[in-house]
């Protein structure tokens, strides 16, 4: 006996995936092509960046300090590195090196230095057997103190086999310069891809702007963390969204979910990198000041040479209040001086390189005058003046060689 098919029980449908499974895998595909649109965005960024082939056939070539000749200024190798004390003519000193390297092999030439002053104008220059006897040059590019790589890559005059490296470095001298070594870089795919680790890896200490805009770093990127995440977030999504309409099997996040959980993803990436500069500065916070006085702390601070003068200042004036005017260059020093010098009554204008007109001098006020052009004092006569003005009489209390001095207005 057959039933009738019309009462046969209907199949039951197809038991769903659990949706602790189905976030696992969704999470996963997103994981993955996270990953994989980062890894396209950076081969794009190097195949443009990389200035000569991708795998490098020749290794780096590094000289050491004892091998370059200072011809312009004064110094010695000290501890491996050469140290520079005093330059030359028109504040110029040129380091020299011979060499005989393939300039198709180096693309890239780096000099170790450190304590280069920001104003520094820094050139390379190098001879090679194509154009005997001409030497070329190159600008340099300082940043925070060091020099950053010179890429000759497209350089016309990078050609042939070169035959001598020399570094012009012309600025006024405040602290010794070091040179380390040269190295000579082939630049490939490795070497780019290690020089922006490094520039995202860098540490980068507190300054006067850090309350403002940190990230972490070198101070100049090719490439800066920041902008890169912000693409290769942007990517990602768009391709997780992209997959979610056209492929739902495969992804079925919400959009809402995917913009989130990308946006969360990459700002943490990037708050990491921060928190790892917070923490490196915090040892390095540690190491200068832990222990310390509140004097000895202040002479180990950035303004120590400004707080040592302050301090010879304030045992020359009177214990009593006076008026005290600030001229310095900088608007730093202005604001850290009058810091200093408080409780006197502190004249200093905070964002602008003037002093008060000499009218406003009366006898018993003080000048306090810290690395500021324009200040002329005539010891003979006892006349102090400023910013082409009339002058004042004035006594000189206490100078000291790096321009700073104290006055008494009479």
């Amino acid at each position: 006996m057959t039933g009738d098919p019309s009462t046969a029980p209907a199949p039951l449908p197809a038991e769903a995936p659990p949706a602790r499974s189905r976030f696992a895998h969704d999470a996963g595909v997103a994981a993955a092509v996270t990953v994989a649109a980062f890894g396209a965005l950076f081969a794009l960024y190097l195949a443009f960046a990389v200035p000569g082939a991708w795998i490098a056939s020749a290794p780096d070539r590094s000289w050491k300090a004892s091998e370059l000749a200072l011809v312009g200024g004064a110094g010695s190798v000290v501890d491996g590195a050469l140290v520079i004390t005093a330059m030359g003519a028109n504040d110029t000193a040129l380091v020299t090196l011979n060499t005989e390297i393939s300039s198709a092999d180096y693309p890239g030439i780096e000099w170790v230095v450190s304590g280069l002053p920001d104003t520094a104008d820094v050139r390379l220059l190098w001879r090679s057997d194509v154009a005997r006897g001409h030497t070329n040059l190159a600008t340099g590019t300082v940043e925070a103190g060091t020099l950053r790589t010179f890429v000759l890559a497209r350089d016309p005059a990078w050609i042939g086999h070169i035959t001598g490296l020399a570094l012009a470095i012309r600025a006024p001298l405040t602290s010794p310069l070091r040179i380390e070594r040269v190295v000579a870089r082939p630049l490939g795919v490795m070497d780019i891809a290690r020089d922006r680790l490094r520039e995202w890896t860098t540490f980068e200490a507190f300054n006067g702007a850090s309350i403002n805009t940190i990230t972490g770093g070198a101070n100049t990127q090719d490439l800066p963390l920041p902008a890169f995440a912000a693409a290769g977030a942007a990517l990602a999504m768009l391709l997780l969204l992209a997959l979610g309409r056209f492929a739902p099997t495969l992804y079925a996040m919400r959009a809402a979910c995917t913009i989130a959980g990308i946006f969360v993803a990459t700002w943490f990436v990037v708050d990491a990198r921060w928190a790892l500069n917070l923490a490196r500065q915090t040892r390095a916070t540690v190491a200068r000041y832990a222990g310390k006085s509140l004097e000895q702390k202040h002479l180990a601070s950035e303004d120590s040479e400004l707080y040592a003068f302050v301090e010879k200042s304030l045992a020359l004036m009177p214990k009593t209040p006076v008026r005290v005017f600030v001229a310095a260059g900088e608007h730093y020093f202005r604001g850290r001086a009058a810091y200093h010098l408080y409780p006197h009554n502190v004249q200093f204008e905070a964002f602008r390189d003037t002093i008060a007109p000499a009218s406003w001098m009366k006898p018993g006020d003080w000048m306090l005058v810290y690395h500021r052009r324009g200040v002329q004092y005539d010891a003979e006569r006892k006349l102090l003046r400023w910013d082409d003005g009339p002058p004042v009489s004035a006594e000189l209390k206490l100078l000291e060689a790096h321009g700073a001095a104290l006055f008494l207005i009479q």
